[in-house]
């Protein structure tokens, strides 16, 4: 006999449709879970894919840029202010006339070196400088003694006592031995007796100062010396002392 498969009376409570209700809930729930659970865990793949932190160097390496942009910006703006003049006191005209300063050139610094300027030559000097005066013009043993006598050792230079021209060279006779007279052209003569070489001719004319002969004893003398004597005019002796002194010359008597 065919069994009848049974058919359900509309009647008659479905007790299958609560089971598949409650299996289909729970794999909605499921479902919704799993689905929650890929979205987040796509949340994260996409964030841990696409948002890694940036490198600490990475991080500070951008800040120092924009410090440095910050302080450039800043620097610009400060030099592009306009900046405040500085007011210096004005010196007052007496300060500056108390204080000058004048600006040298390395020509004017150097002092031209003073020139060695010669000293002239005395028109007149000492027939024998450094002589021992033994007798003065005068009266000297009833007789006139005419000149000023110099003595030192023999051979001792004797000087023209001024510029002039020889006139007499030679042994002049009356005891004066060996002589030379030079005519200084003024009216006034020199005699220079008792030497015992002369250094001169006659016609010659000689400077200050320059040898003419050398001390002696020829003729009437006693001992070697320098017999002076000034004649204005030829033979009118005059006294030797204040003529020479009175050109600068002090012959000691």
């Amino acid at each position: 006999m065919q069994e009848d498969s049974p058919v359900q009376n509309e009647n008659t409570p479905d007790t299958a449709q609560p089971r598949r209700t409650g299996r289909r809930n729970r794999l909605i729930v499921l479902g919704a879970a799993a689905l929650v659970a890929l979205g987040l865990g796509g949340v994260a793949v996409a964030t841990s894919g696409t948002d890694h932190p940036a490198p600490a160097a990475v991080s500070l390496d951008a800040q120092s840029r924009a410090e440095a942009a910050s302080r450039a910006d800043r620097s610009v703006r400060e030099s592009s202010a306009p900046a405040t003049p500085s007011i210096s006191p004005t010196p007052s005209p007496s300060a500056v006339s108390a204080s000058p300063t004048p600006t040298r050139t390395a020509a004017a610094k150097a002092k031209p070196k003073p020139k060695k300027t010669t000293k002239p030559a005395p028109a007149w000097v000492d027939p024998m400088p450094g002589a021992a005066v033994t007798s003065c013009y005068g009266q000297r043993w009833g007789t006139l003694h005419a000149g000023i006598d110099l003595a030192l050792p023999s051979g001792t230079p004797i000087r023209a006592a001024a510029a002039g021209t020889v006139t007499q060279a030679g042994d002049a006779s009356d005891g004066y031995g060996n002589s030379v007279f030079v005519d200084h052209g003024n009216g006034y003569l020199t005699h220079y007796a008792h030497q015992s070489r002369i250094a001169v001719t006659v016609g010659q004319a000689v400077k200050a100062g320059q040898v003419i002969g050398y001390e002696g004893a020829t003729g009437d003398a006693t001992g070697p010396h320098l017999h002076f004597e000034v004649h204005q005019g030829m033979w009118n002796q005059i006294d030797p002392a204040p003529f020479m002194r009175a050109r600068g010359v002090d012959l000691g008597c």
